[in-house]
C-alpha cells in the first residue's frame, strides 16, 4: 500500500473516531433529556454547550477547507453558545446530527483520491487539508473525552454500561 493511501486511511480513522479515544456516537448515546442543560459540578457550561462547541468548531474547519471566501468567526464568542442558552431535546438532536453530517463531509473529502492532502489550501498560510483534519480530529477527541467525563460526573451514563 502506498504511503499516501496509508495516510488517507489513518486520517479517516481519526475523523471517524477509531483509535485510542471514545467515538462520538458512543459518547452521546442515550443521553438523558433532563441533563442537556444541566451544569455539571464546577463547570460553567452544559453538555449541550460542549457538543455545540464541537459542532461549531468542526463546521468552521470544514468551511475553512472548502470556502475560499472564508471569514473566521470571532473567538471565543462565535465558537460557543451564549452562556445562558439552553436547548430543547430536538435542538440537542440537531446538534448531534449537524456534527455527524459535517463529519461525513470531512470523511468524503479525505476519502476522495482526488483530494491532495498535502497541497496548500489557497489563500492560507501554508495550511494543508492534512493539517486541518488533524486539528479537527484532535479537537474532537479532546472534547469528546471531556464530554464522557462530564457524563461520569453527572451520572448520565445508561445503567449497566461497561466502563
Amino acid at each position: 500500500m502506498a504511503a499516501k493511501d496509508i495516510l488517507r486511511e489513518q486520517l479517516l480513522a481519526l475523523i471517524d473516531g477509531h483509535g485510542a479515544h471514545l467515538p462520538f456516537d458512543a459518547a452521546v448515546a442515550d443521553f438523558p433529556d433532563d441533563a442537556i442543560n444541566r451544569l455539571p459540578p464546577n463547570v460553567s457550561y452544559t453538555p449541550w454547550h460542549l457538543l455545540e462547541h464541537i459542532r461549531i468548531a468542526q463546521r468552521d474547519i470544514l468551511d475553512y477547507i472548502r470556502n475560499r471566501e472564508y471569514l473566521a468567526p470571532t473567538w471565543p464568542e462565535e465558537y460557543w453558545p451564549e452562556h445562558d442558552a439552553t436547548a430543547t431535546p430536538e435542538q440537542f438532536a440537531l446538534t448531534i446530527e449537524g456534527f455527524r453530517s459535517d463529519r461525513a463531509a470531512l470523511h468524503e473529502l479525505v476519502a476522495d483520491p482526488a483530494t491532495d492532502l498535502l497541497s496548500t489550501i489557497p489563500n492560507t498560510p501554508e495550511h494543508t487539508i492534512l493539517r486541518e483534519v488533524r486539528l479537527v480530529g484532535d479537537h474532537n477527541a479532546y472534547h469528546i473525552g471531556e464530554f464522557a467525563i462530564l457524563r461520569q460526573v453527572m451520572g448520565t451514563w445508561p445503567p449497566g454500561r461497561e466502563e
